[in-house]
Parts: C-alpha cells; sequence; structure tokens
C-alpha cells in the first residue's frame, strides 16, 4: 500500500461541477444555496435537486457537516420555527441563522441524526418507535382473557404496571457487600454505612441488643443471627443509661436503610444523602414480575400462547415471523400495520434487537435507524429528510436494504439528503455534491456536482473511492504468540473458546448483533486488563478543554512562553491569571435569552483570543499565545520545531488524520470518529501493548482509512497487537487475520465462522462478510 499523505496536505483537485453557477439554475425545482460561509464553506454556491436522493461526500473535516446540517437543514428549521408565537418557539429547539447570502426552495426538514435516544428508565426500543401501542392494542383486541382496553396493557399505567416495581421492571434493594464488611464485628465496625459507625445511636440499637456477640466477625454469625442482625423486625432494645434510657424498637440494619434510604421520597433528600445511599444499594430484577414489568392480571392475558412482556421480549426478527403466522379475524389491520413496522426494523439490519431493549443501551448507528421507522411509514410528502452517515454500524450485508428504504422515501415525493462515505450509498445515489479537496482551512469548497456516472471519472478524492476497491492483503504477519479468549458467555456468544494471534493486525467482523462487542470488550478486554481501549465515547470535556489541554501540548507551550519572555507560566493558562476577564479565557461570550432563542459572540474585550493585551504581547518566534490556539495541528507540527515534546504530541495528531483540528478548538465540537482518534493520538508511542479498537473509521472517508492503516500498520510494526472491530471491507482485507461471527444478530449470532487471513475468508461458505468481500474484489 502506498504511504498515506497527513489529511490537509492533499495534492490540489481540479473544481469539477456539472451544478450550479451564480445567475443559472441547472435544477428547475432545487434547494438552491449561494454564498454559504458556514464554518470553513467558502462562499459555497450549490443546488439540491427536489425530490432525489442526493448524497455529500468528501474528506473528514471537509466541511459536509457545515453545508447539509449548519446551513440547509438548520434554516430549514430555523424558518419552520419561525411560523411559530416567541412562547411556543420556547418550548422549540433554538437554530441560528447560518452564514449564507441565499438559501431558497427550501421544504420542511426532517433530521434524521446519530444522537443517542438516550431516555429514562421507562424508555423502551418498542415506546420510541411507537411499535408499542400498537403491540399493546394488539393485545387488547385479540388476547384472552380480555383484561382492558390498550391502555393497559402498558407498563406506565397505574393500571398494567406491576405493584412491586412500579413498572420499571428493576428494583433497587441493599447491596449487602457493600453494606457489611463480613470479615468484622459489630465493635470493629462491620456496618459500614456512616449512619451505623461504632458508637452511633443506631449502632447501639446492635451493639446493645444482647443478641450478639459485639468481637465476634460477622462471618461466624449463623444463618439465624445474619438474619436476626439484617432483617428482624421484632423486639426492643435498651438505649441509653438511668433515667435517660429509652426501649427502642428492634430493626434489623438492612430493613433500616431500606425503609429510610430506598423506600423515602428522593425529593426529599439531601444530594449528600443520596449520594451516601447509592453507595450501598444495587438494582436487580423485580421478584414480583420478575422484569416483565406488568402486573399478575396483564401477564395472564395471552395472542397465540403468548403475553405482551414474551412478545416484547422477543428478538424483532422472531417477532415478525411469528405476526407472519397471527390469524385474528378481529384485529386483522392491527396486526397487519405491526407486522409492517417490525419488518421495518428487519430490514434496517436490527432484527436482533427486541421491543424491550432499553434506548439508553443503543448505539448512534442504532438510534439512528430506529428514528427511522416513525417516518417510513409517514405520508407527507414534499419534505427534506436529513441522514448523518445512516450506514454508520451497518454491515455490507444490510447497505443494499437500507438504502432501498431511502429510495422508498424518496418515491413517495420527498428530497432525501444524505452525509455518506460509504461505496455502495454514494453509487446508489441520484445526484452527489463533492466537498473539499482537503479538511479544515483546506476543504469547504464543491469540487463536484453532479451525476456518479460522472463522479467516478472526476479527478478528486471520493472520485478516485468510487474507482478504487479492496486489495487484499497477500503477506500476513507472523504471530508473535497467542492471546487467550477461554470460555467467553456474554451475552450471545455460549462458551466460546479462541486464540487470537499476538503481533498482529485483527479485525472482528459481522453483521450487527453477532457478538463483536461481546467478544472483545467482554471477554478480551475482561481477560487482558491491561490492553488499550480506544472507542468512541465522548472525551469527558466542558467548554474548557481543547485539543492542546486534552493531548498534554498545552504545558509545555506554556513553559516555552514563560522561558522566552521571562515570565510565569501560569500567565497563559486561560483559567489562570491571563485570562481575559471579560469571557474568563473562553474567548466568546455565552448569552441566555430565557426562552428566546441564546447565541454565541466572539469576546469583544479579546477579540476571540481568550487572554489579556499584556499576556498576547509575549511572542514566542513572533507569535502570541493566541495565534498558537488557532493554529492547525498540521500549521503547529511545522512551527514547534525545538519543542521536542509538543512536536511529538502534534506529530501523532498529524499521523491519525487530525491534522485540521485547531489547537484550541473545543472538543465539545469533535465527532466520534475523531473522538476515538484523538484517544488513539494519546495513546501511539507504546511498545508491546494491546489496543483494541471499535469501528475506527467512523466518519472517515476512504483516503482518511489509507491514513488509519498506515498508523495501525506502524503500531504493529513497532511490535504492538491490534484488534479492531470492524465492517468495513477496505480495513477487513488490509488485515492479517479476521475472526468473523454470525451467522446472525442475537440468538442467531455469537458462532465463529471463520478465522484466518483475509484471503481464505473469500472461500468460506455461510459468511455474509465473505460474500459481501467476494462482490467487491470482483468487482475489482
Amino acid at each position: 500500500m502506498a504511504a498515506a499523505r497527513p489529511l490537509g496536505r492533499r495534492r490540489p483537485v481540479a473544481r469539477t461541477t456539472s451544478g450550479p453557477r451564480k445567475g443559472r439554475s441547472v435544477y428547475p425545482d432545487a434547494i438552491r444555496v449561494t454564498g454559504a460561509r458556514q464554518h470553513n464553506l467558502k462562499s459555497v454556491d450549490v443546488e439540491i435537486p427536489k425530490g432525489q436522493f442526493t448524497v455529500v461526500t468528501g474528506v473528514s473535516g471537509s466541511g459536509k457537516s457545515s453545508l447539509v446540517f449548519d446551513t440547509i437543514a438548520a434554516e430549514a428549521q430555523r424558518q419552520l420555527n419561525e411560523t411559530f408565537s416567541a412562547f411556543q418557539r420556547g418550548f422549540l429547539p433554538s437554530y441560528g441563522q447560518p452564514d449564507a447570502d441565499l438559501i431558497e426552495h427550501l421544504s420542511p426538514a426532517i433530521v434524521v441524526d446519530q444522537k443517542r435516544l438516550g431516555g429514562g428508565s421507562r424508555s423502551t426500543l418498542g415506546t420510541i418507535s411507537d411499535i408499542a401501542p400498537l403491540l399493546r392494542l394488539l393485545f387488547s383486541r385479540a388476547g384472552e382473557p380480555w383484561v382492558g382496553y390498550a391502555h393497559t396493557f402498558s407498563f406506565n399505567d397505574p393500571e398494567g404496571m406491576c405493584p412491586r416495581c412500579q413498572g420499571l421492571g428493576d428494583v433497587v434493594d441493599v447491596d449487602l457487600d457493600a453494606f457489611v464488611d463480613w470479615s468484622r464485628s459489630l465493635n470493629e465496625g462491620a456496618l459500614r454505612h456512616p449512619n451505623f459507625k461504632v458508637g452511633t445511636w443506631m449502632w447501639q440499637v446492635y451493639a446493645n441488643s444482647g443478641r450478639f456477640d459485639p468481637d465476634k466477625p460477622l462471618a461466624e454469625y449463623t444463618d439465624a443471627e445474619c438474619h436476626d442482625l439484617l432483617f428482624a423486625t421484632e423486639g426492643r432494645v435498651p438505649i441509653g443509661d438511668g433515667p435517660a434510657q429509652v426501649n427502642a424498637s428492634y430493626e434489623g440494619a438492612a430493613t433500616k436503610f431500606r425503609r429510610l434510604s430506598i423506600e423515602r421520597d428522593v425529593a426529599e433528600m439531601s444530594e449528600r444523602t443520596r449520594e451516601i445511599a447509592a453507595r450501598f444499594t444495587t438494582s436487580r430484577s423485580c421478584p414480583a414480575c420478575e422484569g416483565a414489568r406488568l402486573n399478575d392480571t396483564v401477564l395472564g392475558c395471552r395472542v397465540h400462547g403468548y403475553n405482551i412482556a414474551e412478545m416484547a421480549a422477543m428478538e424483532a426478527r422472531e417477532l415478525h415471523m411469528l405476526l407472519d403466522e397471527l390469524d385474528l379475524p378481529g384485529a386483522g389491520p392491527v396486526a397487519g400495520h405491526l407486522r409492517e413496522r417490525v419488518g421495518h426494523l428487519v430490514d434496517m439490519g436490527l432484527g436482533y434487537l427486541s421491543l424491550d431493549r432499553r434506548t439508553a443501551t443503543l448505539s448512534g448507528g442504532e438510534s439512528q435507524r430506529i428514528k427511522m421507522v416513525r417516518h417510513l411509514t409517514s405520508s407527507l410528502t414534499d419534505m427534506l429528510y436529513v441522514f448523518d452517515e445512516p450506514t454508520v454500524g451497518l454491515h455490507a450485508r444490510d447497505v443494499d436494504r437500507f438504502v432501498a428504504l431511502l429510495l422508498e422515501l424518496r418515491d413517495k415525493g420527498n428530497t432525501v439528503l444524505v452525509v455518506e462515505h460509504d461505496r455502495d450509498v454514494i453509487t446508489a445515489a441520484d445526484h452527489v455534491v463533492d466537498i473539499g479537496p482537503g479538511a479544515g482551512i483546506d476543504g469547504g469548497e464543491v469540487v463536484f456536482t453532479g451525476a456518479v456516472a460522472a463522479l467516478a471519472t472526476a479527478a478528486t478524492p471520493t472520485g478516485e473511492h468510487v474507482r478504487r476497491l479492496p486489495t487484499l492483503r497477500q503477506d500476513p504477519r507472523e504471530p508473535a504468540g497467542v492471546l487467550e479468549i477461554r470460555n467467553a458467555y456474554q451475552h450471545n456468544l455460549r462458551g466460546l473458546d479462541l486464540d487470537l494471534p499476538a503481533g498482529t493486525l485483527t479485525v472482528v467482523s459481522g453483521v450487527a448483533g453477532s457478538g463483536k462487542s461481546s467478544l472483545v470488550h467482554g471477554a478480551f478486554v475482561a481477560g487482558h486488563t491491561d490492553a488499550i481501549v480506544v472507542d468512541q465515547t465522548a472525551v469527558s470535556t466542558n467548554r474548557r478543554s481543547n485539543t492542546a489541554t486534552y493531548t498534554g501540548m498545552l504545558d509545555p507551550i506554556r513553559k516555552a512562553f514563560a522561558r522566552a519572555n521571562g515570565v510565569s507560566a501560569s500567565l497563559f493558562s486561560a483559567n489562570s491569571t491571563g485570562a481575559c476577564p471579560s469571557c474568563q479565557g473562553l474567548g466568546v461570550i455565552y448569552t441566555d435569552l430565557a426562552f428566546l432563542e441564546g447565541f454565541t459572540s466572539t469576546c469583544d474585550a479579546c477579540g476571540g483570543q481568550r487572554f489579556t493585551d499584556d499576556v498576547l504581547a509575549h511572542r514566542l518566534r513572533g507569535a502570541s499565545i493566541g495565534d498558537v490556539l488557532e493554529m492547525t495541528a498540521g500549521v503547529a507540527l511545522d512551527f514547534f520545531t525545538v519543542e521536542r515534546k509538543v512536536q511529538t504530541i502534534l506529530g501523532a495528531i498529524v499521523d491519525v488524520g487530525l491534522d485540521y483540528l485547531r489547537l484550541g478548538q473545543p472538543l465539545t465540537t469533535l465527532s466520534g470518529g475523531e473522538c476515538q482518534r484523538i484517544k488513539l493520538a494519546a495513546q501511539l508511542h507504546r511498545e508491546g501493548a494491546v489496543y483494541v479498537l471499535d469501528e475506527p473509521t467512523t466518519g472517515l472517508h476512504a483516503s482518511d482509512i489509507d491514513t488509519l492503516l498506515a498508523v495501525l500498520d506502524r503500531l504493529v510494526d513497532g511490535g504492538n497487537t491490534v484488534l479492531v472491530i470492524e465492517h468495513d471491507l477496505q480495513v477487513i482485507a488490509h488485515a492479517d487475520w479476521v475472526v468473523d461471527l454470525g451467522p446472525e444478530g442475537g440468538d442467531d449470532g455469537g458462532a465463529v465462522l471463520f478465522e484466518g487471513p483475509p484471503t481464505d475468508l473469500l472461500r468460506a461458505s455461510g459468511s455474509h462478510t465473505a460474500a459481501a468481500l467476494r462482490r467487491a474484489v470482483d468487482r475489482s
């Protein structure tokens, strides 16, 4: 493979356009954007044909999201919100007016993004997708014996919920192992809760009760003594001496704690009391309903032999097959509509999920596809549907089915606008807009607009991506040993034993839900606790966290400024004495206008440079600290030629393809893929380590994947082991070793279908990954 060039330093690319020019419209009915300058966009003019499926692509950081989400979608939603009164707008999301000369011919926009659904403990896949109401309606119409109307089957309704857990499915109870130190006696502080510590009034109830030997370790108590200490509620105990003595009612320590801290109204407890109580409690499945959330009367009502909780616990794929078998004359339309909704989940590659799955446990990619379920059955037309990389987390097997759903939305008379890198999605589009040529300040231009056929010949990174297909590694590295996984039973894994080759690049593949995360994050990481896990979870940040602070380069930068100017290094911290007093070192002013739209403005006092004029007057090779924080990592790498530690950190950032990030860029603005790569940059310089990465190609253009693969190769060649969960065929083909799980997701997954080099994977049968790789290689 050719050496990858760092992002932001690509060769200049010719601007290829068969699209709009000033004063002339190519498409008679199109969304027209003129002079868009949001973020890094360079006065972009572009047209999005209405009623078509358009893909906006380009390298990471090129400006795709700035055009699609921050300009087109934001303006469509802002204008729609403007039709409501100021009072009503107070309850709606706020959208600032994008920086553009003109945006016209907009339709109402529905944005389906990758934000996790989240939700509380009562939010499930069934409730968030609006499938649960249909299931409840089915049971109210066809269930036997009849127990009530649809709302009766809801675990959020008092008529239907389990009285023990209030419809939550779980109960909070005392965690005895946290509450009690079994190796100690009462006199030694066996009861760990602060309210029961030695000498307190509550402690005296047990120490003075005469029921126990206060010097005997609790581990030596009989079962009867343990029950008496923790749960008994009979008898009285004398507390105090002489006239002040009182006879207190006896109550076991665990029972008393449950009454005072668990059964008490949380709103009446102080924050400190709640925090202390949380240390001694645990959540477990409700013993009354066994997690079903509903009462016995509701659970006694059945359709085709199943109660509603049992149907909700089925995988969507299994439930869909069951609904096909049902013959319910009195509820035929309801069953048909329910079958259609559940079928959409299966079509989106989510057949392994169940309706009772809590939304808080869903990934970003799963969340986005679930949001689509409601829109696919909508009869609205002339809408603008906007999607953010909808194939994230989707196996190649499921991409074609997902594209068919996007085309279904288009064929209903809507405009579908998608930000995407996947080749199969790009080639299925009616129209393509390619943003680039590079990232950050090197991007922000329309380098191609037109049909896919023309894109295949365009001199752009995306054009090259469409033409170039995966190349199989022909010379896999020899293992330096094995890393064992033994008797793995996590989720759908069934006692799996596996030897992973050390000193290689190993990819774990398989359809969504096949057990990849269970194998890697569950079984492997649990057995190899020294592994460096680099995932896509957001970096723990606040408004003040930025690229320089997170990577640790700001401290040596501050020291370099201090040495050059003979002053204290603390002056060059935006959190210290040198910070601008007007914005407290943020560079911007956040203004909250209550129910009106809040906004962010550049600080007038410092001009956005975060520091006082006195601090900004100090220079390092002609640049102020404000100038340095505005530099991109690529520019800063050329600037810090003397400061070796800074240069090492910057080199790692550039190596992982983030050279377009500004040193002062807030980390709250980074995507999941960028978060993962900046974490990787912080861990690059190791030897003999095991790296675990979770779909690191998320949000990456194919040319950026080349850069990523070069980094992973360097890690392996440096004596490390790299284990990657991945769907991308370019990464799978490049691996030394592939472990493919399946054959399907959920209960139909969890088996190793193949393990070996990618060349052998081509000949594997029964593997969806092998079939996808064969198709890709054959097309080349």
